[in-house]
């Protein structure tokens, strides 16, 4: 007789999953401030991939408008420097090309 299989259990998976939700519904800063604070963060450490996920998220959820997404590129680009500031402007462009066709 043989026993089902058991479910692997990705325990790391789930407490990150917890503590990024928790972080994120903390009251302090809104979603647009946290939003804010983490495109300086990732563009100066040059994560452009969490960088796109974000602005994403960040697009689509309303937490930012187009405006105001081009506006973090004009200040971040100030400080990350003009190679991390024009990749995050073609993201920022992409993306509202996307988001405006539909995709």
């Amino acid at each position: 007789m043989t026993e089902p299989a058991m479910e692997t259990v990705d325990s790391f998976g789930m407490t990150a999953e917890r503590q990024f939700a928790e972080v994120w519904s903390r009251t302090v800063l809104s979603v647009r401030e946290r939003r804010l604070l983490l495109f300086g963060l990732l563009v100066g450490q040059g994560l452009h991939e969490m960088t796109e996920v974000q602005l994403d998220a960040a697009l689509r959820g309303g937490d930012l408008s187009e405006r105001e997404l081009r506006e973090v590129v004009v200040f971040l680009t100030h400080y990350a420097g003009w190679a991390r500031g024009t990749k995050l402007n073609g993201q920022v462009e992409d993306l509202i090309e996307r988001v405006r066709s539909g995709g």
